[in-house]
């Protein structure tokens, strides 16, 4: 089956990215809110639990989320391709691979960032997932593990996935150590190499590229797209300063006119709360990860706490959240847009 590039690659010109225990479907769904463009990942989904565990609730989302991708951890073509025909079928925008987390657990099943160690079953499973949707595929590595060599796996590793029919990819820019560097140090310790990446592109002009790994502004984002890369994924910068990242994204990376206020934001989220609410969720999980709102604002940390202490408890509505907006939002002198 032929894959078909879909308007999603435009999308891909910022992306946040996909991080466990982080960018969950209430995550996703403020973010939306910020972002009409921004593409925006799940968190990894295993495709054993999928396929062999049936764990289809882990496909849920919310349709507002749209561009919005699929990240699946595996490393069994035919057990990939069977949880990319699930994600497509329930409307997932892009499949993407995981060939870049570190953790013992995801080593420990043979995928993940060890998979930088085996370009060919990398091809064999991109391939395969392919073959089973029109939905595109598209696969997120590192630049090398260990002791390899960048230099010489990386372009390597990219030619195979491209025979293979994968024309979009995100790296980041940093090695992985599998052994002796905890998932937590490998995002900080492993030097970045932004040079190499963009050598990339170099020699694979056709392949879109996005670049992964320590950028922490638009204004750099801006800098990395006007080095020749085709897209930037910021990860932990979005998720703890969301606003920051996302509220001026669609017009300072697309071009759009569309903006909106962290109050706007703010008020945006109360219906989705008390949606959530009413089909017997808790207050917490949504305001996990609006923690950081008004991240930078005079208030910022009463918010934070005024919802970290209040949130979790029994009962718990949108009353706690408009409280602790008023903790922050009162002085009219601010400005929170």
């Amino acid at each position: 089956m032929k894959q078909e590039i879909c308007s999603v690659t435009g999308a891909a010109r910022l992306s946040v990215a996909p991080m466990m225990d982080w960018t969950d479907r209430h995550c996703r769904f403020f973010h939306r809110l910020m972002s009409r463009e921004a593409l925006l990942y799940t968190e990894m989904v295993t495709a054993p639990a999928l396929v062999r565990g049936r764990a289809l609730h882990l496909l849920n989302y919310n349709p507002e989320e749209h561009p919005v991708a699929l990240q699946l951890g595996g490393s069994d073509p035919v057990e990939l391709a069977e949880a990319t025909k699930l994600g497509a079928n329930v409307g997932y925008d892009e499949i993407n691979l995981n060939v870049g987390c570190p953790s013992d657990r995801v080593q420990s099943g043979t995928f993940g960032a060890v998979l930088m160690k085996s370009p060919e079953l990398v091809a064999d499973c991109v391939a395969a997932m392919i073959e089973a949707t029109n939905v595109e595929v598209t696969v997120k590595c590192r630049i090398g593990v260990d002791d390899q060599d960048p230099n010489i796996v990386l372009p390597d590793f990219l030619e195979k996935i491209s025979d293979a029919g994968v024309s979009r990819v995100s790296i980041h820019a940093r090695k992985a150590w599998l052994k002796g560097l905890s998932p937590k140090e490998n995002r900080d310790i492993p030097p970045l190499d932004y040079d190499l990446v963009c050598r990339m592109k170099q020699q694979f002009p056709k392949l879109h590229i996005s670049i992964n790994g320590g950028v922490g502004s638009l204004a750099e984002a801006k800098e990395l797209l006007a080095r020749g890369l085709d897209g930037v994924m910021i990860g932990r910068v979005a998720y703890h300063s969301p606003a920051d990242i996302l509220l001026t994204a669609d017009r300072d990376i697309y071009g759009s006119t569309h903006t909106k206020t962290r109050s706007e934001i703010l008020n945006a989220m109360l219906p989705y709360i008390e949606m959530h609410l009413q089909g017997g969720g808790k207050l917490q999980q949504v305001t996990k990860p609006m923690l950081g709102l008004f991240a930078g604002f005079p208030g910022a940390r009463t918010w934070r706490r005024y919802l970290s202490e209040n949130a979790y408890r029994e009962g718990a509505g949108t009353e706690v959240v408009e409280a602790a907006a008023a903790k922050v939002l009162a002085p009219e002198s601010h400005e929170y847009t």
